[in-house]
């Protein structure tokens, strides 16, 4: 197997951080009765199946090293969709599951900056030009992830015994 930069590894752990959010927010769904979040949810999981193949096209273009890529990429969503796991066991419910996509949006902005300036400091322009598409969509999830939280809360008794 090629050895990747770490460039690469981080291109490859966006994409499986974006496959396993594809899970993620079919998992979370599950978990809700709100539509409004469900259709947040839903909007998510399309812009992550776009996120997917956009990173996927990149890594094609990276000479010998795409088989790499996606090896890694797919070791990154197994262990994202296994924290997931662990985090939403069976007595999940909706709130749990937003709490988690705030955690897990907010690594995934931070995985996407980094990719940023790793591609940046390389000189590399389509590095940054999907860097620059995905940035403020990464935000957007974690910004929704987190009013999705809030509004869960605020619809729970806080003193309910669990």
């Amino acid at each position: 197997m090629a050895e990747l930069t770490v460039l690469e590894t981080k291109l490859a752990e966006v994409i499986g951080l974006a496959q396993a959010a594809q899970g993620t927010g079919e998992k979370v769904s599950g978990l809700l009765n709100d539509n409004d979040l469900r259709s947040e949810l839903d909007r998510m999981q399309k812009e992550a199946e776009e996120t997917e193949r956009r990173g996927t096209e990149l890594a094609e273009n990276l000479d010998g090293k795409k088989t790499a890529i996606l090896d890694k990429a797919r070791e990154t969503k197994q262990e994202a969709t296994e924290m997931m796991r662990t985090y939403l066991g069976a007595d999940a419910d909706g709130l749990d599951g937003f709490e988690f996509l705030t955690m897990a949006e907010a690594g995934e902005v931070g995985h996407w900056e980094v990719l940023g300036v790793l591609g940046d400091k390389a000189g590399k322009p389509d590095v940054q030009e999907l860097v620059q598409w995905a940035t403020p969509i990464q935000q957007r999830h974690f910004e929704t992830a987190r009013q999705g939280s809030l509004k869960l809360a605020a619809e729970e008794d806080p003193n309910k015994e669990e």
